[in-house]
């Protein structure tokens, strides 16, 4: 509806996004830059993007758009975490301290020898359909996990701070899914495990 009611044309359908792929097809390296990938075919011209998954290869600028037009915003990083934590403070995780399992997952997030084999135990491998696993104390969905997700904050004056971890996140490489973590989004690249949610700034009549 955003783009039907404005023609917005985002920058990876101007430059192509970055895909991430095994080792072998990236070049040695886990990712390549893919020409044709885009918010309608975010892994490239072959794949199509599911209407109940995460919306991904945006930038800030392109999620910031989408949000002026509904008349909403991006969270800063503070308030990103605080609405992440689900009222608890101290907690290592969005759902409490205890650690996702085989038995009880958590999020959607990489299981196996990363980056070579995601064995998916939780149930998903990529990008899932928002609200497969439950939220956390406010009601909040994929809080952890699944896409990470662009703030309004700076991390430099070239990157935007994301929050959240994603489908990629693994246990022994970075375990970025945790509402503490935090990480760096280039402002002029989308990706196939980034992408956003938004705010509703109340009006001074609606504060209590």
């Amino acid at each position: 509806a955003f783009v039907a009611a404005t023609n917005h044309v985002t920058y990876a359908e101007r430059e192509g996004g970055a895909v991430f792929a095994a080792p072998s097809e990236a070049g040695g390296g886990w990712w390549r830059l893919d020409t044709d990938a885009d918010w309608q075919h975010p892994h490239g011209i072959n794949s199509r993007a599911n209407p109940n998954a995460p919306v991904v290869q945006v930038t800030r600028d392109d999620a910031l758009a989408y949000a002026r037009w509904a008349k909403r915003d991006l969270p800063t990083e503070a308030e990103w975490e605080r609405a992440a934590r689900g009222g608890l403070s101290d907690a290592e995780y969005s759902w409490g301290d205890t650690p996702p399992t085989k038995t009880e997952p958590r999020a959607n997030h990489w299981q196996g020898v990363f980056p070579a084999v995601d064995s998916g135990a939780d149930g998903r491998r990529g990008l899932a359909p928002v609200g497969c696993f439950a939220p956390n104390g406010y009601g909040l969905h994929d809080m952890a996990g699944n896409a990470w997700e662009l703030t309004r904050s700076a991390w430099s004056r070239d990157a935007a701070v994301i929050k959240g971890g994603s489908w990629l996140c693994a246990d022994d490489v970075c375990m970025r899914y945790r509402p503490a973590a935090r990480q760096a989004a280039d402002l002029s690249l989308g990706t196939d495990h980034i992408g956003f949610r938004t705010v509703r700034r109340l009006l001074p009549s609606e504060r209590i």
